[in-house]
């Protein structure tokens, strides 16, 4: 079995603060990739990149960069304009996101952000911004998917239309390399159900660690808007079961989630000791991989998963 001192999914999240850095550094150097100021924007993905889009819009349309929707790329609605398709792919291959592109391409600008040059989306897309420094040999995504939204977020940043309240990319990666020797609490080892939370951007990050978990450990997980968590997912809290707010706790959902027996877990809140977000999501894949091992699974290669989704008969 392996451990997360060993596995590949665990060098991949430890790595994350650098490849933080290194996309912040590369913002110029990406700029024809990256969304003009003003433009009306679609941002396409598959499983975890869709997760990453829906922030990237929420952050993007709350700071005034302009116009954003994210949409998985399966459900793009054709014949709706925008000015740009932006697509995140790990692997550049995905079916659903190649075909998003090809569609789109000639009609408006298309542009990728990806790990591997050597895939169909270089062709597919007018303009691609290639972090094959953030690519990864597991199944399980981790660095590529925050390493690209740290990218579109120091891009708004560097625009100054990064929305009050997000924290500037370095603190971001400074609460990276704490979220990586934080630990992890025996109540969060030993529950048996977690719902995840967020607000705006922080939405699609607890989608993201609903899905994190689901991959590595095969763990029961649920996400939802906090505003909505009264709104029935409520019922399901209880002794042993995890509520993770990613962000500042809407006021009285703690008081809610003890008052019926539930953990309440936020590494992520608006005081200075809080860590960002986007850090916070990083304590959500150690404790995946944690999960994942001491079920015996290998957080590298989970149950019924490869890395990309070719729908041609094969998958790769």
């Amino acid at each position: 079995m392996t451990t997360f001192e060993t596995s590949r999914t665990s060098v991949e999240i430890a790595s994350q603060p650098d490849t933080w850095r290194r996309a912040a550094g590369s913002v110029a150097a990406f700029a024809d990739a990256l969304p003009r100021r003003g433009e009306r924007v679609a941002v396409v993905g598959c499983g975890t990149s869709w997760f990453m889009a829906h922030a990237y819009a929420q952050l993007r349309e709350s700071g005034g960069h302009g116009e954003t929707d994210a949409f998985a790329a399966s459900e793009f609605p054709a014949g709706r304009a925008y000015d740009r398709v932006l697509a995140l792919t790990r692997s550049g291959t995905t079916t659903e996101v190649l075909d998003v592109l090809t569609r789109s391409k000639g009609a408006v600008a298309t542009s990728a952000i990806t790990a591997d040059p050597t895939t169909p989306v270089m062709t597919a897309a007018d303009s691609v911004a290639v972090l094959d420094f953030a690519d990864e040999e597991s199944v399980v995504q981790t660095r590529f998917a925050t390493t690209a939204l740290l990218l579109l977020r120091a891009h708004l940043e560097a625009e100054g239309a990064l929305p009050p309240g997000v924290r500037p990319w370095e603190r971001a990666v400074e609460d990276a390399e704490r979220a990586l020797v934080l630990p992890l609490g025996e109540d969060l080892r030993g529950a048996e159900q977690f719902s995840f939370l967020g607000t705006g951007w922080t939405y699609g990050l607890a989608l993201e660690a609903a899905l994190k978990m689901r991959e590595a450990a095969g763990a029961w997980t649920e996400a939802y808007p906090a505003m909505e968590y009264r709104h029935g997912p409520i019922s399901i809290t209880g002794p042993g079961r995890v509520a993770w707010i990613f962000g500042a706790a809407p006021t009285g959902l703690p008081d809610d989630i003890a008052r019926v027996g539930g953990i309440l877990a936020s590494g992520s809140d608006d005081t200075p000791t809080g860590l960002d977000p986007l850090a916070d999501l990083i304590v959500a894949q150690r404790l995946a991989v944690h999960l994942a091992e001491a079920q015996g699974f290998d957080p590298d290669r989970p149950r019924n998963l490869t890395r990309s989704v070719i729908l041609d008969g094969t998958s790769a």
